[in-house]
C-alpha cells in the first residue's frame, strides 16, 4: 500500500472516518448551535453537569462521537450499547456493571445507538437506573423521540437536535483528513477545493459518507512515478460518486438558482421543466427532504384551496422520502412535482396571510373580543369573559352573527378566493356566508 502512516499498523486498515474520529470538542466539526461558546450543551459538558439526554439527528452527524467525547471530558466510564443486537438480558448485565461503578464513586455513561429500536419493555428497563443515577443515558436516534421513545424515559432526558452538516463543515473535515497523519498527511494529494465541495454535496450532510468517499477517490487517484503524489481527476471523482459534474458551486448560488427554477416551473404549470430541474437537483446531490419541504410549501403557497389535495400529496411525498431516501424516493418527488405543476393555481392563502400579518404586526395590542375569550375561573366570568358567546352548532345554518375580529378590524377581508379549481366552490361558500351576514346582522 502506497500510503505511509505513523500510527498503528492495524489502525491504517480502518476506514478513514473511523481513524479520524474526533477525541475532543476542539476537533469536533459542526453543531455550533449546541457546542458553540455559551451554548447549553457546551456549558453542561464544560461544567461536568451532564445528565441523561437523547441525540436526535440524521446519520453521520456525530452522535456517537459526541457521546464518546462527553465521556472522556467528564472522566466517566463509557459503555457502547447497540439496540440492534441487545435485549433485556444484556441490559441487566450492563446495568449491574454500572451500579458497581456507582458504588465505587465512578460515573458511567451508557450510549445506546438507535435507541428507537428498543421496544417498550427494553426502554423501561433503563428507567430505575436512570432515576437513581447508576447511569447517564445518552441515546441516539434518527427518528422523532416524541414518537419512538417512551414518555416516561423521554421525560427524564434532555433532547438535543443535531443537524446535518453543512457543505462547509464537510469540506473542513476533508481538509483536516488531507493534512492529518491519521489520514493522508504523509502523502501529497492534489485534489481541488471544488472537488471537495462536490464530495460534500454528494455526502448530503453525512460526515462518514464524505470521508469514506474522499478516501475512495484518493485511493483511486493517479499516482506519480515516484509514488509520492496522488492526483484526483474529475473522471475518478465521477466514477466514485456515480455523479456527473452538474453539482452545486461552493458558494451555494447554483443551489438557490435550481430551487428557484423548480418552483417557478411548477408555478408556470411547465411539468417537463419542473421534472428536469428536479432531476438536476437530485442528481447533483441535493437533500431530497429539502426538495420535499419546498414542495410542501408550494402546495399551499401556489396551489392552496384550488386543490387542497396538493398538500396531502406533498406531505405524503415528504414522508416517502424520509422512509426510503435516495435514489428510490426520486419517483415520489417526481409524482409530487408533476401533481403541483398540473394542479390549478391560487396564491389566495399566501396573500391572505401576508395581509393579515401586516395588521397583526401593526395592531399587536388589539384585545380579543370578550365574547370569544375563555372563562375557566370565577373571576374571568365576573369580568364577562365569554359573555355573549354564540355556539354555531346550536343554529340551523351553523353560523351566528357574533363578531370574532377586534372592533378596529371589523371590515377587514384577508382571504379572497379565486375561481381556480375547487376554490371556485370555496368562493361560492364564502359568498353565501357573506350574504347570510347581510341578512342577519
Amino acid at each position: 500500500m502506497y500510503q505511509q502512516t505513523m500510527f498503528d499498523d492495524r489502525e491504517k486498515y480502518n476506514p478513514l472516518a473511523s481513524r479520524l474520529r474526533p477525541e475532543s470538542l476542539t476537533e469536533f466539526v459542526g453543531q455550533k448551535h449546541l457546542l458553540g461558546e455559551g451554548k447549553v450543551l457546551r456549558q453542561l459538558i464544560d461544567r461536568d453537569q451532564v445528565s441523561s439526554m437523547i441525540f436526535w439527528g440524521p446519520p453521520g452527524v456525530g452522535k456517537t462521537t459526541l457521546a464518546r467525547i462527553i465521556a472522556r471530558r467528564t472522566k466517566a466510564n463509557f459503555i457502547d450499547f447497540s439496540a440492534v443486537t441487545s435485549g433485556i438480558k444484556e441490559i441487566k448485565e450492563v446495568m449491574g456493571r454500572a451500579e458497581g461503578n456507582r458504588l465505587m464513586g465512578e460515573k458511567t455513561i451508557l450510549f445506546v445507538d438507535e435507541i428507537h429500536r428498543f421496544n417498550k419493555a427494553q426502554q423501561d428497563a433503563f428507567l430505575p437506573f436512570v432515576e437513581k443515577g447508576s447511569i447517564i443515558l445518552i441515546g441516539a436516534t434518527t427518528e422523532n423521540p416524541s414518537f419512538e421513545i417512551n414518555s416516561a424515559l423521554l421525560s427524564r432526558c434532555k433532547v438535543f437536535v443535531l443537524q446535518a452538516l453543512t457543505a462547509d463543515d464537510l469540506v473542513e473535515l476533508m481538509t483536516n483528513a488531507l493534512n492529518s497523519p491519521k489520514g493522508f498527511g504523509h502523502q501529497t494529494v492534489n485534489i481541488s477545493e471544488d472537488m471537495l465541495h462536490i464530495i460534500a454535496n454528494f455526502a448530503n450532510g453525512d460526515a462518514r459518507t464524505a470521508l469514506n468517499t474522499m478516501e475512495m477517490v484518493v485511493l483511486n487517484g493517479d499516482i506519480s512515478e515516484d509514488g509520492t503524489t496522488i492526483t484526483v481527476t474529475m473522471e475518478t471523482l465521477e466514477q466514485c460518486t456515480s455523479k456527473k459534474s452538474l453539482l452545486y458551486d461552493k458558494n451555494g448560488e447554483e443551489h438557490y438558482n435550481l430551487i428557484s427554477a423548480l418552483h417557478k416551473s411548477m408555478r408556470n404549470s411547465d411539468v417537463n421543466a419542473a421534472i428536469y430541474w428536479l432531476a438536476r437537483m437530485l442528481e447533483g446531490g441535493e437533500d431530497p427532504l429539502y426538495v420535499a419541504r419546498r414542495v410542501v410549501r408550494f402546495a399551499s403557497e401556489d396551489v392552496g384551496m384550488a386543490d387542497s389535495r396538493a398538500l396531502e400529496i406533498a406531505v405524503a411525498a415528504y414522508q416517502a422520502c424520509h422512509f426510503i431516501g435516495m435514489p428510490e424516493c426520486s419517483v415520489h418527488l417526481t409524482h409530487a412535482v408533476t401533481y403541483m405543476a398540473l394542479a390549478p393555481k391560487s396564491n389566495a392563502l399566501y396573500m391572505a396571510y401576508e395581509t393579515a400579518k401586516k395588521d397583526a404586526i401593526k395592531r399587536m395590542a388589539e384585545p380579543v373580543p370578550l365574547q370569544i375569550r375563555n372563562a375557566p375561573t370565577k373571576l374571568m366570568k365576573e369580568l364577562e369573559y365569554g359573555a355573549g358567546y354564540q355556539y354555531a352548532h346550536d343554529t340551523e345554518d351553523k353560523i351566528t352573527n357574533m363578531k370574532c375580529l377586534p372592533e378596529a378590524l371589523q371590515d377587514r377581508k384577508y382571504y379572497r378566493p379565486t375561481n381556480q379549481g375547487t376554490e371556485a366552490k370555496v368562493r361560492e361558500r364564502l359568498a353565501a356566508i357573506e350574504e347570510w351576514h347581510k341578512k342577519n346582522d
